[in-house]
């Protein structure tokens, strides 16, 4: 009798520890996000934009801004469009999300990136730019809720 007990409080536990574990992911949400940013540079680059945030339907501003480092000369405009998903709400989505890139573009250029930041945001962008950059660099861009 006292061993049935014991399963049963063990199993329990290990149900509750599994509920803990993934409760975050099954309340997690997702929203649609839109933003410009002009980058430009000469070893060092500077970025900086405004987007918005959908989520549930309402509208939250969005501050863009950001630096890199590496090999980078010129300068360009980006339109992103995509989704920003495991977010329980804007807050969420505003934060540190860092990349390495590698590319050049004179004209017009197509972009697809996936970034996350600190608290498990993931950005799903597609773009297209504008502009004459080459570049070679680490990049940090920091997204604010306004």
């Amino acid at each position: 009798m006292r061993s049935l007990s014991a399963v049963r409080a063990g199993l329990i536990a290990v149900l509750a520890l599994a509920a803990a574990t993934f409760a975050p992911a099954a309340y997690a949400d997702e929203g649609g996000i839109t933003f410009s940013v002009v980058k430009a540079g000469f070893v060092i680059g500077g970025s900086a934009g405004s987007g918005t945030l959908f989520f549930h339907g309402r509208r939250y501003a969005l501050g863009i801004g950001g630096l890199s480092y590496g090999f980078t000369f010129g300068a360009s405009e980006t339109h992103f469009r995509g989704t920003v998903s495991h977010i329980r709400g804007p807050g969420d989505v505003a934060g540190v999300y860092a990349a390495g890139n590698v590319g050049a573009a004179v004209g017009r250029g197509a972009q697809a990136i996936v970034l996350t930041n600190q608290k498990g945001a993931v950005l799903t962008l597609t773009g297209s730019s504008v502009g004459a950059i080459v570049s070679a660099d680490l990049n940090g861009l920091v997204i604010t809720v306004k």
